[in-house]
């Protein structure tokens, strides 16, 4: 089973359109969006939920107002400010650090686990998927990315199947570490920008750090050939396979508006013909 996850250095290089366009082209596979801090790939796919979970991370600290005395060790020792002179802990404030729970010498607070948010398993109209949807403002979004691709590892093991196309989250940080760990290839979508060069080098090297193969391709490259040149140049420099480009085109957004990939909106347009090879030369790396 291979596992090619698809991300960009920074948002809006048109990451997840070559994702739902690539599931228009790949064969026996799972789509998973990992990308759950804004997930989007459910307003193209308009997935049919099959299965839907909570998902549980961190605990929050609540106060039991008939066991505790307010001997004011809790606001104390709480290095957030998170507990109001009457004894109420703002969820806002409160980091989940559970010091109060731990020190409270009546046992009048409680640390349960928090409902963060909730993953779907689900039918599309190109094949499984594996996708979920994170609570405003809440954390542990690497471990809810790290959930959703191992139910799609399960999923792709037990219907035999032999690829996940993963949609990663962009940027650097946790999200992206935990969507690239353990991958077979990951694909980087960048754009012909200064910012979308620095922040394709940064992803570069942080695939280059977990030892994953990576592959680079240039969205709207017409519209700064000077940078998609020095993409090019890096790539080169770096170990890294340039795989294609693909012109500046409105049948993206169209298409995106539409609620379709690109091959279903426009199939014969430009940009479908450089995916296409984009995706050729994708696949031949990837053995599959």
């Amino acid at each position: 089973m291979k596992e090619l996850v698809i991300i960009s250095g920074k948002g809006g290089t048109g990451k997840t359109s070559m994702v739902s366009a690539i599931a228009s082209l790949a064969q026996n596979k799972v789509l998973c969006d990992a990308d759950v801090d804004a997930a989007d790939m459910h307003l193209i796919m308009s997935p049919e939920v099959i299965k839907s979970e909570p998902f549980k991370a961190g605990c929050e600290a609540k106060i039991d107002k008939n066991k505790c005395t307010e001997c004011g060790l809790c606001r104390k020792l709480c290095r957030f400010y998170a507990i109001s002179p009457d004894f109420i802990i703002d969820p806002i404030d409160c980091e989940g650090c559970g010091v109060c729970y731990y020190f409270c010498p009546e046992k009048a607070i409680t640390f349960e686990q928090k409902t963060c948010g909730e993953w779907f398993i689900s039918d599309t109209r190109h094949g499984p998927m594996v996708h979920a949807r994170l609570g405003i403002a809440e954390e542990n979004s690497g471990k809810l990315v790290s959930l959703v691709r191992k139910e799609s590892k399960r999923i792709a093991e037990e219907s035999g199947l032999d690829l996940i196309i993963t949609d990663g989250a962009p940027g650097v940080g946790c999200p992206v570490i935990a969507s690239i760990g353990g991958a077979s290839a990951v694909l980087i979508v960048t754009e012909p920008t200064v910012s979308g060069v620095h922040d394709m080098k940064r992803v570069a090297e942080l695939a280059s750090f977990f030892r994953i193969p990576a592959m680079v391709c240039v969205n709207k490259y017409d519209l700064n050939k000077e940078k998609t040149e020095e993409i090019k140049s890096f790539a080169e420099t770096h170990d890294i396979n340039y795989v294609g480009q693909i012109p500046f085109d409105p049948v993206f957004t169209r298409s995106m508006v539409d609620a379709k990939n690109i091959f279903e909106y426009a199939p014969d347009s430009d940009a479908c013909s450089e995916v296409k090879k984009i995706w050729k030369r994708v696949s031949e790396r990837l053995g599959c």
